[in-house]
């Protein structure tokens, strides 16, 4: 009798809302050696295993997806999106990320086009509360459409954009990324002092970005 009962109650438990979907975009820029693509995906998923991190996503029962962008017309979402409501599920998804192989190798840099392309992939999430696309990358838009004049369709869609930039030469790419990339209320930009600082630099990031507005979804 009492099985049936507790059978019931989770019958008639409605099942949780989407409160974050989060799209990863991963830059495989020709700028991006070998070495720097598997610090990249691996730090990804090590920041994805941290405790803040996971239990955000599971509060928050999160959508997550990842993806792959280089130069124009070369971008791609190559992790699905993946509901995450266990622990399980975190480390089934950054599993995923870690071995997720690398699409280009010699192309160009399309920041706006990746946004574009994430823009898409989120319409897909439309029922989540809170959307967001975590841009990072070493280097400003070389090719294809301006990502600044992807702000509008942003605002408009509800989505917001944040940017890790890593640091690699004199360029300030994290002003250009505060200038011509990042949208939203909230949005910012992080910086890693080059690609052995991005481990560090994600995990922070996505603690800040999955956790921040949490409270403030609560009534």
């Amino acid at each position: 009798m009492l099985r049936w009962v507790a059978l019931l109650l989770c019958l008639s438990t409605p099942a949780r809302a989407c409160d974050l979907a989060l799209l990863l975009a991963v830059d495989v820029s020709g700028s991006v050696d070998r070495d720097e693509y598997r610090i990249q995906m691996d730090g990804l998923a090590l920041a994805l295993r941290d405790g803040i991190v996971a239990d955000a996503l599971i509060e928050q029962q999160a959508q997550v997806a990842l993806v792959q962008w280089t130069g124009a017309s070369r971008q791609r979402q190559t992790v699905p999106w993946t509901q995450i409501a266990t622990y399980a599920d975190v480390l089934a998804f950054a599993d995923r990320v870690a071995e997720d192989p690398r699409v280009w190798r010699n192309y160009s840099t399309a920041i706006g086009e990746a946004l574009v392309v994430s823009r898409a992939a989120l319409d897909q999430m439309a029922h989540c509360t809170r959307r967001v696309i975590d841009v990072s990358g070493d280097g400003v838009s070389n090719e294809g459409i301006e990502p600044a004049t992807q702000r509008e369709a942003m605002v408009q869609a509800g989505i917001t954009v944040n940017a890790l930039a890593i640091e690699t030469d004199a360029t300030d790419l994290t002003g250009y990324f505060y200038e011509n990339l990042i949208t939203g209320p909230g949005a910012f930009v992080a910086t890693a002092r080059g690609f052995e600082d991005y481990p560090e630099q994600i995990k922070r990031k996505l603690q800040r970005e999955t956790t921040r507005q949490v409270t403030e979804l609560r009534p």
